[in-house]
């Protein structure tokens, strides 16, 4: 099976270096800059308490370099989509599944326009990593479990295959019928993760410590919740219990990737995350919330990097 990892950033570089140090996929890389040029260099190096990794794989920031494969990870950042997607073509044959594994609830929607929708799959992925520096990706907590599945639900052949290259490489993989309302769920402990983790600037541990914050914690979570049934999402009446408790087992030190950007001056990627949320609740009609509650937790954060 051929494997393009569109974005080997901390999602793509973690599954492409799993399964290209297992062998059950031919992976090629598409990435750019330093970053790149490391891969090109001294190959993909993993670091993750599942177990090290250093691989040499094909990179370039040419998909016509790689040309078409079995299967594409798509896992840009949420603001670079359209401009990704229109990078795909040399990449597709009429049945290539596109797996999105990107935060937020729209991405396919918008990688669909682009390539058509029988292309797209999407993906919900349980991992916290990064690139540490270039070349390296560090997985810093979370699970590494990923969930994926066709945008109807059906079980297909294409989705089975990269299962089993993903299973048969150690990786925690499984396919949903029901992927949206996986989405967003994982969309609820987003907003509320990443939105808290970087606008008070603390990890999880400290968010779980400050009743004030905690309380926020908790009213971003019920706020999404309601904004997904307000879509017509039936995510379940346990969502918001279950994602709190998802939250109070994170590793004490866990943050997100938007509070990793934040601090290395890397493109802002709040827009497709609470803006979608912004966007979702105008559509709907569903009130906005104040969120003044928010401010002293933030303050007490901004304390600590002064």
């Amino acid at each position: 099976m051929r494997v393009a990892i569109f974005g080997a950033g901390g999602v793509g570089g973690y599954l492409g270096a799993r399964m290209a140090d297992a062998g059950t996929a031919d992976v090629h890389l598409v990435a750019r800059g330093s970053h790149l040029d490391a891969l090109r260099k001294d190959g993909l190096r993993l670091r993750s308490g599942l177990g090290d990794v250093k691989v040499s794989i094909p990179a370039t920031d040419d998909p016509g370099e790689i040309g078409p494969v079995d299967v594409v990870v798509f896992t840009v950042k949420a603001t670079e989509t359209e401009g990704a997607a229109e990078q795909l073509a040399p990449l597709l044959t009429e049945d290539t599944p596109v797996v999105s594994f990107q935060n937020g609830v729209d991405n396919e929607e918008r990688i669909a326009k682009v390539i058509g929708t029988g292309h797209v799959l999407g993906g919900a992925a349980y991992i916290f990593s990064t690139i540490a520096e270039p070349g390296l990706i560090h997985h810093t907590g979370g699970p590494a479990r990923f969930i994926f599945g066709e945008m109807d639900g059906r079980k297909t052949a294409r989705a089975t295959r990269f299962h089993s290259a993903l299973r048969d490489a150690g990786v925690d993989a499984e396919i949903s019928e029901d992927i949206e309302v996986l989405m967003w769920r994982k969309f609820v402990f987003i907003c509320a993760q990443a939105g808290m983790s970087t606008a008070a600037r603390l990890p999880a541990g400290d968010l779980r410590e400050d009743p004030e914050a905690w309380r926020m914690y908790r009213a971003v979570v019920d706020e999404v919740c309601a904004v997904a049934v307000a879509e017509g999402i039936a995510i379940g009446d346990g969502t918001a219990d279950q994602t709190m408790g998802f939250a109070r087992d994170l590793d004490a030190g866990a943050y997100s990737s938007l509070h990793f950007d934040l601090n290395t001056v890397s493109r802002w990627n709040s827009r497709r995350s609470t803006g979608t949320l912004s966007r979702s609740r105008a559509a709907t009609r569903y009130p906005f919330r104040p969120t003044k509650r928010s401010t002293p937790c933030y303050h007490r954060g901004r304390q600590g990097i002064r």
